[in-house]
C-alpha cells in the first residue's frame, strides 16, 4: 500500500515514509492509495478477538510495509492492560436498547487520544528504522486539550525522538493545563500560546512549511514529523475501534452481522468522525454519521451548506477540546469525495487560507448530506444533557460526550430514526469535573473548591473512581510555564533543541 497526498496525487510512498514526514513538502495531508475492504466475513471473525487481535487486522491491511512481527510488538507495546485498566480497551456501555457509549478514554491521560497516542510513538520509531533515518524526529503538537498530554505521555523519553506542545494560554480546561506542565521526561517541552487553538494549529504548519527552518533543522540533524491527526499513523489507528464497537454488538447479539448502525461523533478538527468514515469505506456497515459540534459550530454550518467559512467569532466553551475553526483532516475527507482531485482540494485549502472560506461542488455537498447529519449544543443544552442523562441511566458524561448526546437526541427526534447508534466518549468526567458537577448538582457544588477536591465531590456523585493519573497531579512540580505570542513559536522551538 502505498501513500499520496491529497495536494499532489503523483507523489507515491511507503505508509513508514508517510508516518515519518507527517505532511506531505507542498502542505497536503497522505492518503492510502486505495481503501482496503473488510468482507462481512471478515467483520464476523473480529467477534472472537481481542482488541489487540482486531487492531493488527485493521491496521495490517493499511501498513503493508510493516512485518507481521513489526506490527505486533507496536500493537502489545502500546494496548496493554496496565495503561487502560481493561483489556477490553475500548468498552461498549450499553445505555438503552437503541444507544450505546464506545468509551475512548480509559488509557493514561483519560482521554480518546491515547487510543492513538500510545501507538504512534512505536510506528514512528519503526517507521525511521525502516527508513534508514539517523536524524532525531522533533514532533511538534498544536493541542485543543487533550493531544498534547497523550503525545507528551506516548513519547516520553522515546528514544530518537522530541516533542513540543503548544495549548493556548486560557483555552484549556485547568486539569489539562496541570496534565501538561507537570509532564515528565527527558525529551519534552510544553509552552502556552497566547490565542486560540487555530493561533497554535496555524503556527505549527507555519513551522511545517518554513523551508529556510527546515534547512536549520537538518544542519543540525533534526527532522519535523506531527502527533497532530495529520499523521496517517495517528489517524489509522482510530479506524480500529469503530470495527471492535461493532463485533462488540455483534457478541452480545445487539446487532445482526450486516446491520447498519449510526455513529455519532464530537468533533472539532474531523479527524475522530474520519476515522469513522474511513471504516465505513472498508465496509462497515453505517448507517448515519452524525457530526456534533459545540458552539463553534463551523462543521454543522458546512455540512449543511457545502460552505466552510471560518469568518465567524470564535468562543470558548465548556467542551474546549472542540473549540476549533479550521478542521485539518476534513482535507483528507474532501479529497475522497472530489474523486481524489489534488488540484481541487488544492484549491479549497488555498482559498481557506487566503479569504477564510470555501465551498464544495453540488456533488460534493449532495454526498455529504446523503450521509452525514451536522448538529451543534450549546454549553446550556451540554449541561442539560449530562443532568438528563445522569438522572435516566445513572451515568454520567463529560462535557464533550455530552455535545454527542445533545445533538443525537435532536437529531433522533427531528427524524424519527431509530437505527441502533454508538455515541463515541471521548474524555473521562473526571477531566472537566468541574463543568460535570455544575450540571448535575449546580454552582454550589463547586464555590471555593479546587480541582482535587472536584475530583472527590465527582467520584463521589458518579460512584465512579477518580482515574489514577489525575489523582497523582495533586503532588506533581510544575515544570514549565512558558508563554508565548504564536509569532514566537519558531524561537520556543529553537530554544527546546538548543539551535540558534
Amino acid at each position: 500500500m502505498q501513500y499520496k497526498s491529497t495536494r499532489n496525487s503523483q507523489i507515491s510512498i511507503s505508509s513508514a515514509e508517510a508516518i515519518k514526514k507527517g505532511l506531505s513538502e507542498e502542505g497536503g495531508l497522505f492518503v492510502p492509495e486505495s481503501i482496503p475492504q473488510m468482507k462481512e466475513t471478515e467483520i464476523a471473525e473480529l467477534t472472537g478477538m481481542n482488541y489487540r487481535a482486531r487492531a493488527k487486522v485493521i491496521l495490517s491491511k493499511f501498513l503493508t510495509d510493516f512485518t507481521e512481527d513489526e506490527l505486533s510488538e507496536c500493537i502489545m507495546k502500546a494496548y496493554t492492560k496496565e495503561k487502560f485498566g481493561t483489556d477490553n480497551i475500548a468498552p461498549v456501555y450499553k445505555l438503552n436498547d437503541a444507544e450505546y457509549i464506545l468509551e475512548l478514554w480509559h488509557g493514561p491521560t483519560c482521554a480518546f487520544k491515547d487510543m492513538a497516542l500510545q501507538i504512534l510513538p512505536h510506528l514512528l520509531t519503526t517507521s525511521m528504522k525502516k527508513t534508514g533515518e539517523e536524524d532525531e524526529v522533533v514532533i511538534l503538537v498544536a493541542t485543543s486539550g487533550d493531544t498534547g498530554k497523550a503525545a507528551l505521555e506516548g513519547f516520553r523519553d522515546v528514544s530518537g525522538t522530541r516533542i513540543v506542545v503548544f495549548y493556548p494560554d486560557n483555552g484549556v480546561s485547568e486539569i489539562q493545563k496541570l496534565q501538561m506542565v507537570t509532564q515528565e521526561g527527558n525529551n519534552v517541552g510544553v509552552a502556552a500560546v497566547k490565542g486560540n487553538f487555530d493561533d497554535a494549529q496555524s503556527g505549527v504548519k507555519k513551522i511545517f512549511t518554513d523551508e529556510a527552518y527546515k534547512e536549520l533543522l537538518g544542519n543540525n540533524r533534526f527532522k519535523l514529523s506531527s502527533a497532530n491527526s495529520i499523521n496517517w499513523g495517528r489517524l489509522v489507528p482510530q479506524i480500529v475501534y469503530y470495527f471492535s464497537a461493532y463485533a462488540d454488538l455483534l457478541s452480545a447479539n445487539e446487532i445482526k452481522n450486516g446491520e447498519k448502525i449510526n455513529v455519532v461523533v464530537p468533533t472539532g478538527n474531523f479527524g475522530n468522525i474520519l476515522a469513522a468514515y474511513y471504516a465505513y469505506k472498508m465496509g462497515l456497515p453505517v448507517n448515519r454519521f452524525i457530526c456534533a459540534s459545540n458552539k463553534n459550530n463551523v462543521l454543522t454550518d458546512f455540512i449543511n451548506t457545502g460552505v466552510y467559512d471560518k469568518n465567524r467569532s470564535f468562543h470558548t466553551t465548556i467542551s474546549p477540546s472542540m473549540d476549533i475553526l479550521i478542521s485539518s483532516n476534513l482535507e483528507r475527507f474532501l479529497y475522497i469525495l472530489c474523486g481524489e482531485n489534488d488540484e481541487e482540494t488544492a484549491g479549497w485549502m488555498k482559498e481557506l487560507a487566503e479569504k477564510g472560506r470555501y465551498e464544495v461542488s453540488e456533488s460534493v455537498k449532495a454526498e455529504i448530506t446523503r450521509l452525514f447529519a451536522g448538529g451543534c449544543a450549546d454549553d446550556d443544552e451540554t449541561m442539560a444533557a449530562i443532568k438528563k442523562c445522569s438522572e435516566e441511566y445513572g451515568y454520567v458524561m463529560d462535557t464533550h460526550t455530552a455535545v454527542a448526546k445533545a445533538v443525537y437526541d435532536e437529531y433522533r427526534q427531528k427524524t424519527g430514526d431509530t437505527t441502533k447508534t454508538v455515541i463515541a466518549s471521548t474524555a473521562s468526567p473526571f477531566k472537566f469535573n468541574q463543568s460535570v458537577l455544575i450540571a448535575l448538582s449546580g454552582h454550589g457544588a463547586v464555590a471555593g473548591k479546587d480541582e482535587f477536591s472536584l475530583l472527590a465531590e465527582l467520584s463521589e456523585e458518579s460512584g465512579m473512581e477518580i482515574p489514577r493519573s489525575l489523582a497523582e497531579l495533586k503532588n506533581k512540580a510544575k515544570l514549565f510555564n512558558t508563554v508565548c505570542e504564536k509569532e514566537e513559536m519558531i524561537q520556543v522551538v529553537s530554544d527546546f533543541l538548543q539551535i540558534g
